[in-house]
């Protein structure tokens, strides 16, 4: 999926075969599928713009014309009410993948009773992952659940990849997690564990790096974010803030 786009848009670009009719996704369809033959889910809808379809391949975004020719990538705002019909679309299409996901495979950090979930995709080694989770106790008392899932950004079977196992597999996941991230090596271990699974679903979702941070209803928050501020942001992205913040 990283190479999905760049791929596609040659494809679309340089191709003369056309769809049949406007209102006929079938063609378009069929050429997406043949670049991507291992998508779990593709949808071509229409956009506000004629002769231009939305194209969503997972959760990635992509724009074609109507006539398969071209593919056009970037966003689309609604300049009038200033919506993102792009970040509206990858939204759902996260939200989609994250309620397939397998929740008891996460390392959660939570207070009693949470206001916000985020599911977190972090890396052992990573900077300012290891920054987040320092003040992990912080988020949770701002009422934010942290629910870690592992995205070793050097990919599968890299050093951070076998970290990672070793923290998923130790008995306490917690403590394990919380000693990498201050730079211990965590004692080796094996067993049966989500790290490959739950990297490519964080590729499928669009993490392109550490911390990655995802609302429940799929809104992506990339890097980190100190607590009080995450908590000030949340609130405005519900509804809730107040007219003096």
């Amino acid at each position: 999926m990283r190479h999905f786009t760049t791929v596609i848009y040659g494809v679309l670009l340089t191709s003369s075969i056309v769809a049949q009719a406007q209102d006929d996704f079938s063609a378009v369809e069929e050429r997406i599928r043949s670049l991507a033959p291992n998508a779990e889910s593709i949808a071509i809808s229409e956009t506000p713009i004629e002769g231009i379809l939305m194209v969503q391949v997972g959760g990635d975004v992509v724009y074609a014309t109507a006539d398969g020719k071209y593919m056009i990538q970037g966003r689309v705002v609604n300049l009038d009410t200033q919506e993102d019909l792009t970040e509206k679309a990858k939204s759902e299409g996260r939200r989609e993948l994250l309620a397939g996901m397998d929740t008891s495979k996460q390392i959660t950090f939570s207070p009693e009773n949470p206001e916000y979930e985020l599911t977190v995709f972090t890396d052992i080694d990573c900077g300012y992952c290891r920054k987040l989770h320092a003040q992990v106790e912080e988020y949770n008392a701002s009422g934010i659940a942290i629910h870690y899932m592992a995205f070793p950004r050097a990919g599968i079977g890299s050093r951070s990849y076998e970290k990672a196992v070793s923290v998923w597999c130790a008995s306490d996941q917690q403590d394990a997690l919380t000693q990498a991230k201050l730079g211990t090596d965590p004692e080796v271990a094996q067993c049966d564990n989500p790290i490959a699974e739950q990297y490519e679903l964080g590729i499928a979702l669009g993490v392109t790096g550490t911390p990655a941070l995802l609302t429940a209803d799929g809104t992506l928050i990339p890097g980190y974010v100190p607590p009080a501020q995450l908590r000030e942001r949340l609130d405005k992205m519900s509804g809730t803030a107040t007219a003096s913040e």
